[in-house]
């Protein structure tokens, strides 16, 4: 029998007044070992998901079930195994990063003695980037600087799942690789992320699975070698497209000046042809779609089929 995931929802609906649908019949599905990116517009309910995944929103119908277990009714036993970044950091802007880090964790049941807890604060810190030596406080730091701090407090406890919307928001292109691969290394030793964004290049460098959410609805959930697996067809750039169009009668799909789509199972094949009628081939290969076509074309359908 195949495992639990970590995430699952069912039917999950949010409506708010006027009959405002956020969040419509959404069943995600998030796998242990997972770097799920859970992608779409701003205003595509992606939040409002998150926020009934920790329970901080009630559904108006459908279920969740975060760690096998039911939220938000054992959400208390689960919270402790989890680690989020929702909606920005909080915190307290008169204190420094490390004395939040420290607050933050007494004040949620840590069971950290002094000096341990002063070690796993100078290691989460030192992880995202942070001086732990920095006395300044908060309200001094810059937005990057607050969402690593946000960042931190979501890792302080080795968290099995972390939830995190927007991690990357205020970063700078460096910071944004740092982020990353600390989140991928983090992965590696065993954490499962789900990360919202509405940044699709840097989704697709991290993900496993990814889930498009468009007007409430998922419109896509599935692997990502999967939506990267060939489309059957293939690319070929000639500087002689003409020749190349009427050589192979009907099965070129899509012409763009000098690279052709054509339907073939067999890149090779369809080579040793063009060469054998002498017609040059600059480039040729499996044609897979990039992540961004595969969601322009998801999201696309749907609002067409609504």
């Amino acid at each position: 029998m195949s495992e639990e995931p970590l995430v699952r929802t069912q039917a999950l609906t949010k409506l708010y007044r006027g009959g405002v649908r956020a969040v419509d019949d959404v069943a995600l599905e998030v796998r242990r070992g997972d770097v799920y990116g859970f992608l779409g517009a701003n205003g595509s309910g992606k939040t409002t998901t998150i926020r009934m995944l920790l329970g901080l929103v009630r559904p108006t119908s459908g279920e969740v079930h975060l760690l096998g277990q039911p939220v938000p009714r054992a959400v208390d036993r689960v919270l402790t195994r989890v680690g989020a970044l929702v909606e920005g950091p909080g915190g307290y802007a008169h204190l420094s990063g490390r004395a939040n880090l420290q607050v933050l964790d007494a004040a949620g049941g840590g069971s950290l003695r002094r000096a341990a807890r002063r070690r796993r604060t100078d290691e989460v810190l030192e992880h995202v980037g942070l001086d732990p030596g920095d006395r300044r406080p908060v309200r001094t730091y810059s937005l990057g600087m607050r969402q690593r701090l946000g960042l931190a407090a979501a890792l302080f406890r080795r968290p099995e799942l972390l939830v995190l919307d927007e991690p990357t928001n205020g970063l700078d292109p460096q910071g944004i690789t740092e982020i990353r691969e600390l989140l991928l290394a983090l992965n590696r030793e065993g954490t499962t992320v789900l990360l919202s964004s509405h940044l699709l290049a840097e989704v697709e460098q991290m993900s496993t699975r990814v889930g498009v959410l468009a007007d409430g609805r998922l419109v896509l959930q599935d692997d990502l070698a999967e939506l990267h697996a060939p489309t059957g067809r293939v690319r070929l750039r000639t500087p002689d497209p003409d020749r190349a169009v009427a050589l192979l009668a009907g099965r070129v799909e899509h012409r763009d000046g000098d690279v052709l789509l054509v339907r073939s199972p067999d890149a090779a094949a369809l080579n040793a042809e063009l060469v054998g009628a002498g017609i040059p081939v600059a480039e040729l290969g499996p044609e897979r779609r990039s992540l961004e076509q595969v969601v322009l074309a998801a999201t696309g359908a749907a609002r067409e089929a609504s």
